[in-house]
């Protein structure tokens, strides 16, 4: 053990957040879980004892390659992650200030802060590898189906970065086989493990729901309703609990 990750975060507020963090150990019965302590993260405040958790492997990611040499020219609208309460945050310059300061709108706590340049650095998008058979969920860019995702199964490699997907639920024009499609690497996730809710959903969870041979990111309401179809109420069997797929540690 002992690899140095950035931790993101599903908690409300923390979305969009990453801390560093060392791998103390892989847990004995999952191996999809590690124990992680934090750099700058502590149990309680007197700040004594550095926090641990244990973690589900997807919510790890290797720390961003060392910044080059030369010089990031930040300017107004560059997608950035900015330095903040002990982490990095997703953001968005949206003014630039004189001496080096930026000001920065981060998504997760939808607050707009004024930061040094020493303390922005440019987002890296890890992707990930997949092999041919990999079980995983695709998504796409196209008007309507932004936050949609379709159970697949990779075929092969179609060029770099590039894979050739066969969709489990969707079928081409005539409905005589299921469709196939090139599809960027940066568009493919693994398949979210299952997670048991004991309690049942409540109002203001976040969720996946199965609709039109996919799940959806929606708003939600005690009922379930979507974005996309905010007549469409979906039943609690047909909702999972929503996760954040990024790639870290291998299995």
């Amino acid at each position: 053990m002992g690899d140095r990750v950035e931790v993101s975060s599903d908690d409300p507020g923390f979305r969009g957040s990453r801390f560093a963090g060392t791998v103390i150990r892989r847990e004995a019965k999952n191996p999809n879980r590690y124990v992680v302590e934090y750099d700058q993260l502590y149990e309680d405040e007197s700040g004594e004892k550095l926090l641990q958790e244990t973690l589900d492997w997807i919510q790890l990611r290797p720390p961003p390659p060392p910044p080059e040499k030369k010089k990031v020219q930040f300017k107004f609208g560059d997608e950035v992650e900015a330095f903040h309460n002990d982490g990095w945050w997703e953001g968005a310059i949206t003014a630039e200030h004189s001496g080096g300061k930026f000001a920065v709108f981060l998504r997760g706590s939808k607050e707009q802060i004024v930061f040094e340049e020493k303390d922005l650095r440019l987002p890296v998008q890890w992707v990930m590898k997949f092999t041919q058979g990999m079980q995983v969920e695709v998504t796409t860019d196209e008007d309507g189906l932004k936050g949609a995702w379709f159970a697949a199964t990779i075929i092969e490699p179609s060029g770099e970065d590039e894979y050739l997907i066969e969709y489990k639920t969707l079928t081409n024009d005539d409905d005589t086989e299921f469709l196939r499609e090139d599809i960027r690497a940066c568009n493919i996730r693994p398949c979210p493990p299952e997670i048991i809710v004991v309690d049942g959903f409540k109002v203001m969870d976040e969720v996946d729901a199965y609709y039109n041979e996919g799940c959806c990111l929606p708003d939600i309401n005690l009922q379930i309703v979507t974005h996309f179809a905010p007549e469409k109420k979906t039943p609690h069997n047909e909702a999972r609990a929503w996760r954040q797929v990024e790639e870290g540690m291998k299995r």
